[in-house]
C-alpha cells in the first residue's frame, strides 16, 4: 500500500513563480477560439444548410431564430472574433517554429498585437458587411 510521502508540499511550485502575461492569454485563447469555431461553427453551418435544402419554411425558421434580438449578429461577431485571433495567433506560432519571437519581450508584443489585430479586423470585418455596400 502507497502511503504519502510529504502531503503539505504544493503540486504545481510553477503556479507561486510565474506571472500570468498576454502570452498566456493568447496561448489558451488559440485552443479556445479553435474549439469554438469547430462546435459552434460547425453546428451552424450544418443548420443553415440543412434548412436551405429542407424547404422555405426550414429556413424561414433559421432566419427567424437568427434575427431573434439579433443572435445572429452576436454569433456571427464572436465567430469572426475567434476567427481573426486564432488565424493571427496560428502566424504567430509560426514564427517561433521556425525559430524566432521566443525573448520575453518580442513574444509580449506579438501577443498583445494578436489581440489587437483580432478586435480591429473583427470591426472592419463588420463595419464593411454592415455599411460597405
Amino acid at each position: 500500500m502507497a502511503t504519502a510521502r510529504n502531503v503539505n508540499r504544493p503540486l504545481s511550485p510553477h503556479l507561486q513563480i510565474w506571472k500570468w502575461g498576454p502570452h498566456m492569454l493568447v496561448s489558451i485563447l488559440h485552443r479556445a477560439t479553435g474549439s469554438g469555431m469547430a462546435t459552434v461553427g460547425t453546428v451552424l453551418l450544418v443548420w443553415w444548410l440543412a434548412a436551405a435544402a429542407s424547404g422555405k419554411e426550414a429556413y424561414q425558421t433559421f432566419t427567424d431564430v437568427m434575427g431573434f434580438y439579433g443572435l445572429g449578429y452576436i454569433l456571427g461577431t464572436g465567430l469572426s472574433l475567434c476567427f481573426f485571433i486564432h488565424m493571427a495567433n496560428g502566424i504567430r506560432h509560426w514564427f517561433m517554429d521556425v525559430g524566432a519571437n521566443f525573448e520575453l519581450k518580442g513574444n509580449k508584443t506579438s501577443s498583445i498585437a494578436v489581440l489587437t489585430f483580432g478586435i480591429l479586423a473583427t470591426i472592419a470585418y463588420w463595419a464593411y458587411l454592415i455599411w460597405g455596400k
